[in-house]
C-alpha cells in the first residue's frame, strides 16, 4: 500500500466532560455531530475543513494540556482568510485570546486560544504565496 493513499479520519480528544466539549465545537466552530452515543457518552464532530474530532470520556486529566512543549499532539491550526476577522467572529462566539498574533513558521501570522478543557487550538493566516 503507497503511503498517497492514506488520510486522516479523525482525531481523537478525550475530555472530562465530553458532551459540554462536543457542544462547544458545534456552537463556537459550526461542527455538526456526525454520530453520538449517549452511553459511552461518544461524538464525531465536523469542524468545516474537514476536521473530525472523536470527543469521548477520559481517565485521568493532565496537568497542562497547554504546553505545547510536550510530546504528543498539542494543538490542531485552523486556517483562515484573516486571523482580525476570525478573532472578532470568535470572540462574540465566548473565546478568549490571551495573546495578539504572532509570526507563524512557514510564513503568515498565528493565533492561539483554547477550548473549555484547555486544548490549545490556533488560527493561521498564510500569504498566498505560502509553502503550506
Amino acid at each position: 500500500m503507497s503511503i498517497s493513499l492514506w488520510k486522516i479520519e479523525h482525531i481523537g480528544l478525550p475530555a472530562s466532560d465530553p458532551t459540554s466539549l462536543a457542544n462547544w465545537y458545534v456552537r463556537v466552530l459550526d461542527g455538526t455531530v456526525k454520530w453520538s452515543d449517549a452511553v459511552v457518552p461518544l461524538f464525531f464532530v465536523e469542524i468545516p475543513g474537514p476536521l473530525v474530532l472523536e470527543i469521548g470520556p477520559c481517565g485521568r486529566v493532565v496537568a497542562d494540556v497547554r504546553d505545547n512543549s510536550v510530546a504528543g499532539i498539542r494543538h490542531f491550526a485552523l486556517r483562515v482568510n484573516s486571523i482580525d476577522t476570525a478573532r472578532e467572529e470568535l470572540a462574540r462566539r465566548g473565546v478568549i485570546f490571551s495573546e495578539e498574533p504572532k509570526p507563524a513558521g512557514g510564513g503568515g501570522r498565528v493565533l492561539f486560544f483554547t477550548d473549555p478543557e484547555g486544548n490549545l487550538l490556533h488560527l493561521v493566516e498564510r500569504p498566498s504565496d505560502a509553502v503550506l
